[in-house]
């Protein structure tokens, strides 16, 4: 984080001198507490930590899986890999900072780390869009373009696309943190989420200069508006073209393989849309910090059930990997040993 922040001290202008102007008290942020009671806090820490953890396996194995049978070595898969990398930074994120917080019981977050933290978000929130997007052209040439789909997605092709969806999450990062992190705050620091979200920095702000950030969101909104266009549109062709297929499992297989996506992008969309285009008048501190839950943490962790389960090539890998895992390295007798024991 420290790389970061010179990054953008040297970026931004007001980016130092406001640390400086403003000593101590922004030299940190105070983030929103989930609870007040330590056994709520520690409920907080396992809950979260829980679903941590089940993130990482689901993903891991994902990017595992695909990366070691060659059978799942099609852009379909490719793209679901850098969907799961995404995924497991997403939550990397933000989760860690609030589990550590709830445990050590403190809502304090450095003015470096709040910025690295807006930073990687925008990154990997905007990256997964338009990968989500990218994901939906492959559904629409593998169905409407089959005979064209070995040249319009080749592997050269894939890795364009997936760098441009990186690069584009990239420059977004770069704008909104320059843009939001070179306001001054004069309305103090505490943030009212859980995690350093652009909405509710931008509410510390005592100049009309967040204008300019408001209309930066304002566009990179209307963008998402195009990607989900293009996302609807595409299917909207898709499912013409499935409902002509005139065998049962074609269409089958064909649902099997757009729907997973199509529930991924609309819980995305949907999510994102409440959380930045609600009116104020139905705002509040609780509910906000219930669709951050369901928009940052719960995504990430569901993605992998959701693309698995209609997925039987999917589950195939990651059964044969973890059985392979298993046997190798002798897990299923000592677990055999320790149950006869117990």
């Amino acid at each position: 984080s420290s790389y970061l922040f010179f990054f953008f001290k040297r970026q931004c202008p007001h980016f130092k001198n406001q640390q400086m102007s403003n000593g101590s008290s922004m030299s940190e942020f105070f983030l929103l507490a989930f609870a007040d009671t330590r056994d709520l806090q520690f409920l907080h820490f396992w809950l979260f930590l829980g679903i941590y953890l089940a993130a990482l396996l689901a993903n891991g194995l994902i990017v595992t899986a695909v990366a070691c049978d060659h059978r799942l070595h099609t852009p379909m898969y490719f793209f679901l890999l850098n969907l799961a990398l995404l995924d497991l930074g997403y939550i990397s994120t933000t989760v860690p900072k609030s589990m550590a917080n709830s445990l050590w019981d403190t809502r304090a977050i450095s003015y470096q780390g709040c910025a690295s933290q807006v930073f990687f978000f925008f990154i990997l929130m905007s990256a997964e869009f338009y990968l989500l997007t990218i994901m939906a052209y492959d559904r629409y040439v593998a169905i409407c373009q089959p005979l064209h789909y070995g040249t319009l997605l080749g592997s050269r092709a894939c890795v364009h696309m997936a760098a441009a969806a990186w690069g584009c999450g990239f420059l977004t990062a770069v704008l909104h943190t320059a843009n939001t992190f070179s306001l001054p705050f004069c309305k103090g620091n505490a943030v009212d989420q859980f995690f350093c979200e652009v909405p509710q920095i931008l509410k510390l702000s005592c100049s009309d200069a967040y204008l300019r950030e408001a209309g930066l969101i304002v566009v990179s909104v209307c963008v998402a508006f195009g990607c989900f266009g293009f996302i609807l549109l595409s299917y909207v062709q898709i499912f013409r073209v499935v409902l002509r297929i005139p065998s049962e499992q074609g269409r089958h297989k064909a649902f099997s393989t757009c729907l997973p996506h199509l529930a991924v992008v609309s819980m995305y969309v949907s999510m994102g849309m409440f959380t930045y285009l609600k009116p104020h008048s139905i705002s509040s501190p609780h509910q906000d910090l219930v669709v951050a839950v369901l928009y940052s943490v719960v995504p990430p962790a569901l993605n992998p059930l959701i693309y698995s389960v209609r997925n039987q090539e999917l589950k195939d890998a990651v059964q044969k990997l973890m059985t392979r895992s298993f046997f190798s390295r002798n897990i299923l007798p000592i677990f055999f040993c320790i149950s006869l024991i117990t």
